[in-house]
């Protein structure tokens, strides 16, 4: 019996429980797990159902449960975030870890039930057209509602030289090349004679292919200008719950002082740059200039970069912002970022008239802030050039520079609302794809961590472990010429898309055998 039979042969139920299975699997493959060759049991699992599935509606529920499987087990670490301060949100605790999941899971319940709506008559073909719609809807997740492109497929191959495939063609079409190959095991599973072999050689060239092309890319070593500054990331390592409580504050702030004026690498010398995580104090300039020398003094002749909720006085009150300081070693003010990609119901609410006439306000954790210009280049003299990503808005890699090219990317962050697990190790594998789709070291610092100095491959040079605190420093990497993604973004993902699309009408138009 084909694997198709056996499959249609099981209730309704069964089916819809082996997809949750299946999208649950998947999320093997990405941190704090890492092992990709989960796909390779959860996607030919979920391809086999819709190639099953007796009409487009069984295979879009299908493709829900699938997706809610992927989202709830991938995504749990978002309950963390409402149990900081529990006497207010714990209430809210089935809204991130089972509303967001159900809603993100739609986005598979359209691909799957347009995909079975438009099948081929032969598996090659229908695993080719749904790899291109399942793609299709990941985009569409990543962008609708300002988008949230966590754990896209394609990032299971971070911990492998396959990843070094972004570099040329970004997050989604390696996306999409990760899901056909990994569906491919389904035709062994199905067919038999030619395609039966295909579908366990083609994966295995594909594979072996990509990771011998990583390797040739990466280079032994990690290179440096003769000029290189030094940078020294502070990780102060604040719990969330204690972080501005009024008896707790000033030690972590203290902290971040200490290790800023702390004693220089010996092999290194003083430090040129030093980071501070997101939000590490609050700061209005009319009321607490002093904090400003007093920073500037523990950083000596460094430039301080430090994240802040910076308030500026309007009226009788004071609009707050998530905002990225550069402060000059004279303690001036010398640029002002301010974080442009807000994290809806944390740092603004959606549909505020709304919402504030049910009473429902406090659905804004951190507040109503307010929001930035967009992605810019910060270009200090003295400094390289370097484009801020705030925490979340280092997670879209269509928006992660301006047009004037950095020569690094910094990700000042607070992971402590991500929990001590897979959210911070995902997060930082994410900082590690955006450096080698741009070709540009990254530099993270994080409150609780995992702060690092990443090369612009992908390789971490040096790093801070979770809940530690301290500080490390390192010479920032080399910039690497703008990579074939730098240049042309995601064109070459459409492409690859249309000419799935061809490939997959081809068959649909009759040529192959069918699957019965």
């Amino acid at each position: 019996m084909r694997a198709t039979e056996w499959i249609a042969s099981r209730g309704r139920w069964s089916r819809r429980g082996l997809a949750f299975l299946a999208g649950a699997v998947m999320t093997a493959g990405h941190a704090p797990i890492d092992v990709p060759w989960a796909l390779f049991v959860g996607v030919p699992i979920l391809a086999l159902l819709v190639a099953s599935a007796p009409t487009w509606r069984a295979a879009a529920g299908l493709g829900w449960f699938a997706g809610f499987g992927y989202f709830v087990t991938g995504l749990h670490w978002i309950g963390y975030a409402f149990l900081v301060d529990p006497d207010r949100f714990a209430w809210l605790l089935p809204l991130g870890t089972a509303a967001l999941p159900a809603g993100l899971a739609l986005f598979w319940f359209a691909a799957f039930g347009l995909a079975r709506r438009f099948w081929s008559s032969h598996l090659v073909g229908g695993i080719i057209w749904l790899s291109a719609i399942w793609t299709l809807a990941e985009y569409a997740r990543g962008n609708i509602l300002t988008g949230l492109p966590w754990a896209l497929p394609g990032y299971v191959w971070v911990e492998t030289p396959v990843i070094q495939t972004a570099a040329f063609v970004g997050p989604y079409a390696v996306t999409l090349g990760t899901l056909i190959i990994c569906a491919l095991p389904a035709v062994f599973l199905s067919l038999s004679g030619r395609w039966r072999v295909m579908g366990l050689i083609l994966p295995v060239l594909v594979v072996g292919l990509s990771w011998v092309a990583g390797v040739s890319r990466m280079p032994a070593e990690t290179a440096y200008k003769a000029d290189a500054p030094v940078i020294r990331i502070v990780q102060p390592n604040a719990p969330q719950a204690l972080k501005w409580h009024p008896d707790h504050w000033q030690r972590y702030y203290l902290r971040a002082l200490t290790a800023t004026a702390a004693t220089p690498d010996a092999a290194l010398g003083p430090a040129d740059i030093v980071i501070w995580p997101e939000a590490t104090l609050r700061l209005v300039p009319e009321l607490n200039g002093e904090e400003m020398i007093r920073i500037a003094e523990a950083g000596g002749d460094a430039h301080v970069l430090f994240g802040a909720l910076f308030g500026e006085v309007q009226g009788n009150g004071i609009q707050w912002a998530n905002a990225m300081v550069t402060l000059s070693p004279d303690g001036e003010i010398r640029d002002l970022y301010r974080k442009h990609h807000l994290v809806p119901f944390g740092e603004y609410l959606p549909m505020e008239p709304l919402f504030t006439a049910l009473g429902l306000s406090q659905f804004a954790i951190t507040g109503n802030l307010r929001r930035g210009a967009g992605p810019r280049t910060v270009s200090i003299p003295g400094l390289p050039a370097y484009s801020p990503l705030i925490c979340y808005e280092a997670i879209f890699p269509g928006a992660v520079v301006a047009e004037s090219r950095p020569d690094w990317l910094l990700q000042p962050t607070n992971d402590a609302w991500f929990g001590p697990f897979a959210g911070p190790r995902q997060h930082l594998a994410q900082a590690r794809i955006r450096a080698i789709e741009q070709g540009l070291p990254m530099v993270r610092a994080a409150n609780t961590g995992i702060s690092a100095v990443i090369g612009p491959h992908g390789r971490i040079i040096t790093a801070l472990s979770l809940d530690t605190d301290g500080y490390a420093d390192a010479r920032l990497p080399s910039a690497l010429p703008p990579t074939l993604y730098a240049q042309f973004g995601d064109w070459l993902f459409w492409a690859m898309i249309s000419l799935c699309l061809g490939a997959s009408q081809l068959f649909r138009a009759g040529q192959g055998r069918s699957i019965g």
